[in-house]
């Protein structure tokens, strides 16, 4: 190989790498693309963006739109905003947006809603074209103990003053949920619920439930009321069960007490028994004593037994079946 073709080939290749070097931090056709479409800006401002680490491209494309649409934007205010984490080009259509729907937004307050992590465009878009959110079934009971579940679907406009600080979508849906449930139970019957959809509709938004939120309220409807479970006698069948419960555990709280006392009763009676016992074990040790001290003589004991024989044999004589049996063994004995 000639040295002159080696040395066209190192030239070429140095030149591409100068080259490629050169459009990596001079974006020249950006900036054409700039110049062509009115907005001034310097190669030198871009190759400082290179510097500052920001992609050329995502602020000038979106000052393009911004220039073309006559909004008066400058480049240190997109870079800024995109300095900061915000979406620049998610701005600047919102900004578009608002302008063709004659809705007053300034920059700032774009930038700050899309800085807060709210979808500005898609704000801007439901300003123009309402949303229509579904809440999920909510159950109510009414005064006569009947539930009503009802759904509803609640139009809502976004409003862009309170984007920033205003509560979300899950607010107006538990607002709405609770004004709901609220209308329902003040109903004296569910028929009233179900004659008169439109009472919810309109106690709702009398209660200015878009206070402190992002969206506007325009309208609640009423999509949907179906007639539930009967929780009054419900309530009522599981308070007479639990009454139920109640008087039986104090029927088997007597019972045990009635129980315990016959069994106290038992053991007192037989305890006196033992203390009869224990008393006539005394009687002849007494007896003795008497006999052998003179105060009683062997006639008197002897009288005393026969006493005691004597009731004896009528006690026997007065049961009917000892009676019998011994008037019977007399006849046998006689018989003989």
């Amino acid at each position: 190989m000639e040295p002159t073709l080696i040395t066209v080939l190192l030239v070429a290749v140095v030149a591409i790498i100068v080259l490629s070097v050169f459009f990596s931090f001079f974006p020249v056709m950006l900036w054409i693309s700039a110049i062509a479409s009115g907005v001034r800006v310097g190669i030198i401002t871009l190759v400082a963006m290179r510097l500052r680490r920001v992609t050329p491209s995502r602020i000038v494309n979106p000052l393009i739109k911004a220039t073309k649409a006559g909004l008066g934007l400058n480049i240190n205010q997109l870079e800024s905003h995109f300095l900061a984490g915000g979406n620049v080009d998610r701005v600047v259509n919102a900004l578009i947006a608002a302008q063709r729907a004659n809705i007053p937004l300034e920059f700032e307050r774009a930038a700050a809603i899309d800085l807060a992590g709210r979808d500005v465009l898609q704000a801007v878009q439901m300003s123009v074209n309402p949303r229509v959110i579904e809440t999920p079934i909510v159950s109510a009971v009414a005064k006569d103990g009947i539930e009503v579940k009802v759904r509803a679907r609640v139009t809502v406009r976004a409003n862009i003053d309170r984007l920033v600080g205003g509560a979300g979508e899950e607010t107006i849906i538990a607002r709405v949920g609770e004004g709901i449930v609220s209308t329902n139970g003040s109903s004296n019957s569910h028929k009233d619920v179900l004659e008169n959809p439109d009472l919810i509709s309109r106690t709702v938004l009398s209660k200015g439930l878009d206070a402190g939120t992002a969206f506007e309220i325009l309208s609640i409807d009423i999509a949907d009321v179906d007639v539930g479970k009967n929780i009054g006698a419900f309530l009522q069948t599981e308070q007479a069960e639990a009454d139920k419960r109640i008087a039986q555990a104090k029927a088997e709280e007597r019972r045990a007490m009635a129980v315990a006392q016959e069994q106290e009763m038992k053991a007192r009676v037989v305890e006196m028994r033992a203390r009869v016992v224990e008393s006539e074990s005394q009687v002849p040790l007494a007896m003795s004593e008497a006999l052998r001290s003179g105060k009683i003589g062997v006639m008197d004991y002897m009288n005393l037994k026969n006493i005691e024989a004597d009731t004896q044999m009528r006690n026997t004589l007065g049961k009917p079946g000892e009676g019998s049996n011994s008037n019977d063994q007399g006849d046998s004995k006689n018989g003989r």
